[in-house]
């Protein structure tokens, strides 16, 4: 029966005396070699005779102010280099792909409704870095996944990450004028009750209306559906199909130009925010560093 094992790799001399090697016999000085290595005249040397000792040959004759290579110093040099060569290419390319591409994850509004609005000033200040975007509610386990930095909201204490804090999520109604206008205007929050409301479901909604005193305003028996996200119920709201329960920060746009209206200053608070998240041990990575570091200054703009 043919031996079907994987073949055996030839021992192999130590990587340091073989980096050594290929030092001195591209400077043909042990001196030059030594000092681009960073260690003394005396290692260098040292090394050289190990590996010599393990090939069974000197690799170099050793003249009166001058060295060269002996014939098998000659068959081994040209072999080295390439090696180092190929090894020096995979080295950089691979670190190219990783410095070279920001992978972010971020739940979809946040992506939607800021980070595709803000990030061209990001990519103009690091034309090199290639930003992906993930949108993604789960957690994200960094260990895992091939993900740079996280945005995510929650309490912003999550073991072995850093966290820094984005923008506070916070909620307060909204909706179109022409749904508001459909009741004679939306005047107490009350009235808010003889509207649809998108997602009944929704905590948030509970919270705000007994912060605002309204009682009786149990929404389990409504009809609703829940979208999973707020840039889809504010586009329901934008189009008059329900009353949704939204993030100031995250629709300063559609506030602005009208689209929708907040009828109450009573905004609800439950201590939540959006993060930015990262490991701990990666804080230091010049592309996180970059990201971090624009992200704050934009959020402090604004």
């Amino acid at each position: 029966m043919p031996d079907l094992s994987p073949p055996q790799l030839a021992p192999l001399p130590p990587l340091q005396a073989i980096r050594v090697f290929e030092a001195v016999a591209r400077h043909l000085s042990f001196t030059r070699a030594a000092q681009e290595l960073g260690m003394t005249q005396a290692a260098a040397s040292y090394q050289i005779k190990l590996l010599e000792e393990r090939i069974g040959a000197p690799l170099f004759l050793r003249r009166p102010k001058q060295i060269e290579l002996t014939e098998p110093g000659r068959r081994l040099a040209p072999a080295v280099s390439e090696a180092f060569a190929i090894l020096g290419q995979a080295y950089a390319a691979a670190r190219g792909g990783a410095d070279g591409l920001l992978c972010v994850t971020t739940v979809l509004t946040f992506a939607s409704n800021w980070l595709a609005q803000h990030l061209g000033s990001f990519q103009l200040a690091h034309p090199a870095l290639a930003v992906r975007l993930d949108t993604s509610s789960r957690l994200t386990d960094f260990a895992r996944e091939d993900v740079d930095l996280a945005i995510r909201s929650g309490g912003g204490k999550w073991p072995g990450l850093e966290a820094h804090k984005l923008l506070d999520a916070d909620f307060t109604p909204m909706l179109s004028p022409k749904l508001a206008a459909s009741i004679g205007g939306v005047k107490e929050p009350a009235d808010l009750l003889r509207l649809p409301i998108l997602d009944p479901g929704d905590v948030w909604w509970t919270q705000w209306f007994e912060a605002a005193g309204v009682a009786g305003h149990d929404l389990a028996n409504r009809p609703g559906t829940s979208m999973g996200a707020q840039a889809y119920e504010a586009n329901a709201a934008m189009a008059g199909h329900g009353v949704a329960i939204l993030t100031r920060a995250l629709f300063k746009n559609e506030l602005a130009d009208g689209r929708l209206i907040q009828p109450f200053d009573l905004v609800g608070d439950d201590g939540h925010a959006y993060w930015l998240v990262y490991p701990t041990a990666r804080r230091n990575v010049p592309k996180i560093r970059a990201f971090r570091d624009w992200i704050l200054a934009e959020i402090a703009c604004q």
